[in-house]
């Protein structure tokens, strides 16, 4: 793979017509009243969800939801943006206790994800067809999937830790409908693109710190050091870091390392699956390590490659 900036076609995008996974592995399809597809294409028709829409109205950051609405303000909104059920009851106190703290992390989002509030004694049927067997019960919907849930209430650092692993597992906190930065020429760039053309990386990579350094938010700088700073590693590893990987499956370094080779050398699903058998291998530190390295390598690809929306369901499946 190549660095490329932000905005400007990749080839190797361009080629890929991969498709995403039609379902994540365990989870429970709730769309079976209307085909994915149609759920699919609603959705890329409707607006963004909009932060600032009142509360509990369609389209906003946080909705009520009944029956008659669940197919479109859950199931596809889905489609652009996680969403989190919230079942809920007027007489359950810790409903109370929990439903104030999910709607202003809804808020906080900026509409990267749905808060979707379900009155089960109003709306009995969707209860059943959820399998709510008590509450509050909170339920999370990715591409008309459930992906995650818990029943309780919990602290306030754990529910943001909850919204905040969902959202880097499946769109990475993109919001839809964000206008994108216009591409602006920056002749501090040429430096590092001429020491990329003759294969100095670490020539490239001082060029992109220094750009970083008097500017820290440059929409391409940043893109390109990770990339940059991926082939070093992938560099440095070598071809025996797969054998030394594949000799000590728990070493969760070597993994990394194994997986930046790949990455380097091309294998985007190679580098990818590694990390991912390990996220469903391990747990604890060793699991966040392997969680963290593979978020970094879905950055240094970018989200409009199809395989890192697939390999983010499959993050989001092993994660919860």
């Amino acid at each position: 793979m190549q660095p490329t900036r932000p905005g400007r076609p990749d080839p190797r995008a361009q080629a890929q017509q991969a498709q995403m996974a039609a379902a994540m592995a365990g989870a429970v399809d709730l769309a079976a009243v209307k085909a994915r597809s149609e759920a699919a294409a609603r959705a890329q028709a409707a607006p963004p969800p909009s932060a600032t829409a009142p509360a509990g109205a369609p389209g906003g950051a946080v909705v009520d939801v009944t029956e008659a609405t669940f197919q479109a303000e859950v199931l596809d909104r889905s489609f652009q943006v996680p969403v989190v059920l919230d079942l809920w009851a007027e007489w359950c106190g810790p409903c109370k206790q929990l439903s104030p703290v999910l709607e202003r992390l809804a808020v906080e989002g900026g509409g990267s994800w749905v808060l979707a509030k379900v009155d089960v004694e109003a709306n009995p049927a969707l209860a059943q067809g959820l399998r709510v067997q008590g509450i509050p019960a909170v339920k999370a919907v990715w591409q008309g999937q459930l992906v995650a849930e818990f029943t309780g209430a919990i602290p306030e650092e754990q529910a943001r830790q909850f919204v905040t692993e969902l959202v880097q597992a499946t769109t990475g906190g993109a919001v839809p409908g964000a206008e994108p930065q216009a591409e602006v020429e920056d002749p501090r760039l040429d430096a590092a693109e001429a020491a990329l053309e003759r294969g100095d990386l670490a020539a490239a990579e001082a060029a992109y710190q220094a750009i970083l350094a008097e500017e820290p938010d440059h929409p391409d700088a940043g893109i390109a050091l990770r990339q940059v700073q991926l082939f070093r590693r992938a560099e440095e590893a070598g071809p025996d870091a797969l054998a030394a990987a594949d000799a000590a499956p728990d070493d969760v370094a070597a993994q990394t390392r194994a997986a930046d080779f790949l990455l380097g050398t091309g294998d985007i699903e190679g580098a990818f699956d590694r990390l991912l058998d390990v996220v469903r291998r391990t747990g604890g530190e060793d699991r966040d390590a392997a969680r963290k390295h593979l978020v970094e390598l879905f950055a240094v690809v970018g989200d409009a490659d199809p395989r890192v929306a697939t390999a983010r369901r499959q993050l989001t499946a092993a994660l919860f």
